[in-house]
């Protein structure tokens, strides 16, 4: 399958945007409800779903390359924009007679402003550098599959999942956590998001050859055709 064929309709692109999208509010979501403690492990619920995330960008990055990752990249960021302003204009908006459980609401999405912000911040850089690092990595590896493949999947996910865990662990929780809290969950999530990927790789590495097959798309980046710059896709055709 040559790179060129990434121009064709894609029949999934859609479909994985979709549940790329709702997997971040999830996220949010549930970071915003409940800390969960697993043994030595504390995290934000958030932290179970959003794993997937970064395993949709692995495989979206692997199958349409860098520059549609980009733009799926930035349609979960709008998502995330709309589920923050409609949550705060929920908890401004006033409570009907009947309705008794505003302060619970309000308790419920307390940090859920810093956390967006954070999340805002810390997911932009954790999912551009993890599709950053599969696109290089693939075209280093000259596209193959197998081991080197695998490689890829979980090399871009240890520097993408670190990146994310430190930016929102310094904006959404310093001053809401004591440090060595934060640095007991900042350890768990990265742990955990890690060892989530390296489990699930050999099944994201089939369901991407699998997509490849029904999209009839193998996308590799070359430098000379691809812009790396997060922002291009505002300014550019690509």
């Amino acid at each position: 399958m040559e790179s060129s064929q990434i121009q064709n309709e894609s029949k999934l692109l859609g479909l994985f945007t979709g549940l790329f999208v709702a997997v971040l509010i999830m996220s949010n979501i549930l970071s915003s409800a409940k800390f969960i403690e697993i043994g030595w492990l504390v995290m934000p619920a958030g932290v179970i779903v959003f794993p997937i995330s970064f395993i949709f960008g692995d495989i979206l990055t692997e199958v349409y390359g860098y520059t549609r990752s980009r733009k799926v990249i930035w349609t979960g960021f709008a998502g995330i924009l709309l589920y923050l302003f409609f949550i705060l204009l929920a908890k401004v908006l006033p409570p009907a007679s009947f309705w008794q459980d505003q302060a619970a609401y309000e308790r419920l999405f307390a940090i859920a402003p810093r956390l967006a912000i954070g999340g805002f911040t810390a997911y932009l850089l954790g999912e551009f550098c993890n599709s950053f690092v599969m696109s290089k990595m693939k075209f280093w590896d000259k596209g193959q599959r197998g081991i080197k493949q695998g490689w890829r999947f979980v090399l871009s996910t240890i520097v993408g999942e670190g990146v994310d865990t430190i930016v929102v662990m310094l904006i959404a929780f310093s001053g809401v956590l004591a440090f060595p809290e934060m640095v007991r969950v900042a350890g768990s999530i990265y742990v955990f998001k890690v060892l989530y990927e390296a489990v699930a790789t050999p099944f994201s590495i089939r369901f991407a050859n699998w997509v490849k097959r029904v999209e009839n798309t193998d996308k590799i980046d070359y430098p000379q055709e691809t812009n790396y710059n997060p922002f291009a896709i505002f300014f550019h055709k690509n």
